[in-house]
């Protein structure tokens, strides 16, 4: 289990044996169900999870409409980010897709590594800086591409995901309506 944590740091930090023990010893392992919802609306969260199994949808109500806004698989970071860095309470839903298993490391754990070591708070720093990056990247591509292209995209890049997660929600991520999500996938099948 731990070995998957360890290739994701070494992506962004170069750790000995002994500093990731360190970091190791602050994460605890949990499982959740399918359909667990892991944060509610409301909820302070203390807590963020490395996904080592399984996948899992961010997401709000506009409405009656939800709109999923994230989806976590192995090795990504889940949680609600607004609330665990400011203590405000979440404005999303966190709920699991397919059953999940995750190393949970608490925000108190967190903040004492970063100030334990100027290294923790550069592995921070990255963290941060790789997850802005993803929205920043998402946002453009809504922008600059059009329906058609999200979909081919996202398609061609996560292939895994379209065997594993309902069309619907993979409709609500790419802000396509489902009608349109399910005529895009028929042509993109019937053109190969």
């Amino acid at each position: 289990m731990f070995e998957q944590i360890r290739k994701f740091i070494d992506q962004h930090i170069e750790l000995s044996d002994e500093e990731f023990q360190t970091l190791a010893s602050k994460f605890h392992p949990v499982s959740f169900d399918k359909k667990t919802k892991v944060v509610e609306i409301g909820d302070i969260t203390t807590t963020i999870y490395f996904v080592i199994k399984g996948i899992t949808r961010r997401y709000f109500y506009r409405g009656k409409q939800e709109v999923i806004t994230h989806l976590v698989r192995e090795n990504g970071i889940m949680g609600s980010v607004i609330s665990f860095l400011t203590g405000e309470p979440s404005r999303y839903i966190l709920e699991t897709i397919e059953p999940v298993t995750a190393l949970a490391i608490s925000k108190q754990d967190l903040e004492g590594l970063f100030l334990s070591d100027k290294k923790w708070e550069k592995f921070g720093r990255k963290i941060l800086t790789s997850f802005f990056l993803q929205i920043e990247y998402r946002n453009l591509d809504n922008i600059r591409f059009s329906t058609k292209e999200r979909f081919i995209n996202f398609m061609k890049q996560n292939p895994d995901l379209v065997m594993r997660v309902p069309q619907k929600h993979l409709a609500s991520y790419l802000e396509i309506q489902p009608e349109t999500f399910s005529r895009l996938k028929h042509l993109m099948v019937k053109e190969k």
